[in-house]
Parts: structure tokens; C-alpha cells; sequence
């Protein structure tokens, strides 16, 4: 493993039961990466949130996971013991959900759901006072850009728009000061302009923090613009990596098909083109 690589996945497989056999959701992915920001991207069911998980080891029974190595800076988590996938799990690979509503608590208030998860991974082990964690709750309110901490860590989950609970949420995940955040589709329930706020804060913050940033989102305009890398999926499988801004490029035909189905102003009025996976991955007018 190079001495730069943060994460290295080797022979990844999600695998589940069912009446007609074994059905493979992710299927012998490899692929590794640094202190960067990486996409996964590709149509739903391709596979990116079960390969997010399964890094995270949160397949459920029957579920499966498979693996020759998952190293994240040079620890193999697949050889860990379920006590200490907990401790990295929260602590060292942190994962942001698509809507905030669905991951914060509603009968706690923002500021004890915040001090909770720095008692956990900061307070207990370093043996610190509650006045320090109160202190980090509110930095960390800050740092993510909200206005009046205070106020915010008083508040509930319902009380907060979309785009405040989300930065919630990216606070939440950042107490513990991880190696690797994962952020699975964390724009995608937001307007485009808060949006945009949002992926700011997270490009700041992995490069202040000096933090590696898996991104698994379906839209290639934004994580062109956004990653440094992506990996496509497709069935299980990644087909094609290429450089974020240079995925206009890319050559496999899956790629291209998904690019040629985006809609532009250039195609206003005409039917969008479809892919023909059942024609060798030809891209129907």
C-alpha cells in the first residue's frame, strides 16, 4: 500500500440471500484513495450506498461482507473485533446521511445530540470536563458556519431547515476529528442554492481538516465540479475511474451513456437519449 493511501479496498462483495440464490449488490470492487475527495456515482441500485456500509460494516443480517482487505491507513478493519469496528465507526470514518431528519434524534435538543457524540469519542477517552465539551459543541457549531451556536444547540431537530440541519449533522460527524468522512448523497434533499453552500463548507473543511471524502451521489455535473476523482458503478461493479474534471472524457460506454442522458439547453425540445444496456451499452436516440 502506497504510504499516502488513506483508505484501500480489496475484493469488496455485499452479498444477500434469496428463493432464486446468492444476489451480489456489490460485486469484487478494489479501489483506493488518499486524504482527497472522491465520487462514486452511477443509477440507483448500482451499488454506492451498500459500498459505503459495507466499508462501515453495517450490513445487516442475512446480508453479507465479503472482503480480502479494507485498510484504512494501514489497519485491516476486516480482521477488527465488533468492539473495535465501533470505536473506528463514529470515531476515525465518519458518514453523513442524505436527510438530516432521518439521523438526528427529535426528542433531543441539537446541542446534547452534539455533546453526546464528543463524550463518546472525545470526553470519556481523554477524560475532559463537561465545560469542554460544551465549549466544542459550540465550536464546532461554528466552524460549519452557523450563526448564533447558542441558539442552534437550544434548538430541535423540526426547528431547523434542511440545509441548518444538515450542518448539524456535518458538525455532529466532525467532533471527532476523522481521518474519512463518507457522504452519501448529503445534497441531494437541498434547494440548488443552499446546495451549493453546503458542498463550500465540506471542500473547506476536508482540506483545513486534512481528511479524506467519499462522495456517492447519482448527479456527474456536481461531483465534476466538486471531487477530485470518480469511480462509476454499474451493477455492482466499478467500470470506469477518471479525473473529476476530465469525465466528459471517459470512455466507457456506460459513462458516455449516462453524459449523453443529462439534459441541456442544447437538446431543449428533443427527446432525451436513453441507454440500451440489452445492445452492448449503445446509447438509443
Amino acid at each position: 500500500m502506497a504510504q499516502d493511501t488513506l483508505l484501500e479496498v480489496d475484493g469488496l462483495t455485499v452479498r444477500f440471500p434469496s428463493v432464486h440464490g446468492p444476489i451480489e449488490a456489490v460485486r469484487d470492487i478494489s479501489f483506493a484513495m488518499g486524504r482527497e475527495k472522491i465520487a462514486i456515482v452511477g443509477e440507483s441500485g448500482s451499488g454506492k450506498s451498500m459500498t459505503a456500509r459495507a466499508i462501515l460494516d453495517l450490513i445487516r443480517p442475512p446480508g453479507e461482507r465479503i472482503a480480502r482487505s479494507i485498510r484504512l491507513d494501514g489497519t485491516d478493519l476486516t480482521r477488527l473485533s465488533p468492539r473495535q469496528m465501533r470505536q473506528v465507526r463514529g470515531g476515525r470514518i465518519t458518514m453523513v446521511m442524505q436527510d438530516p431528519k432521518y439521523s438526528l434524534n427529535p426528542t433531543m435538543s441539537v446541542g446534547a445530540q452534539l455533546y453526546e457524540n464528543w463524550l463518546i469519542h472525545v470526553g470519556k477517552p481523554k477524560r475532559l470536563s463537561r465545560a469542554a465539551g460544551q465549549k466544542a459543541v459550540l465550536e464546532m457549531l461554528e466552524a460549519v458556519q452557523i450563526n448564533d451556536p447558542p441558539r442552534v444547540a437550544r434548538s430541535f431537530p423540526h426547528e431547523l431547515s434542511g440545509g441548518m440541519g444538515q450542518r448539524v449533522m456535518i458538525a455532529m460527524m466532525l467532533i471527532p476529528q476523522p481521518e474519512l468522512m463518507i457522504a452519501d448523497e448529503p445534497t441531494s434533499a437541498l434547494d440548488v442554492t443552499v446546495q451549493m453552500e453546503v458542498l463550500k463548507l465540506m471542500d473547506g473543511l476536508v482540506a483545513r481538516n486534512g481528511m479524506g471524502l467519499l462522495f456517492i451521489s447519482h448527479d456527474l455535473p456536481l461531483v465534476s465540479r466538486f471531487c477530485d476523482r470518480v469511480l462509476i458503478m454499474y451493477r455492482g461493479r466499478i467500470v470506469e475511474e477518471c479525473r473529476a474534471d476530465r469525465l466528459h472524457e471517459a470512455q466507457h460506454p456506460y459513462t458516455q451513456g449516462l453524459l449523453s442522458c443529462l439534459p441541456s439547453y442544447a437538446q431543449r425540445g428533443h427527446p432525451l437519449a436513453t441507454l440500451s444496456r440489452d445492445a452492448g451499452w449503445e446509447v438509443a436516440p
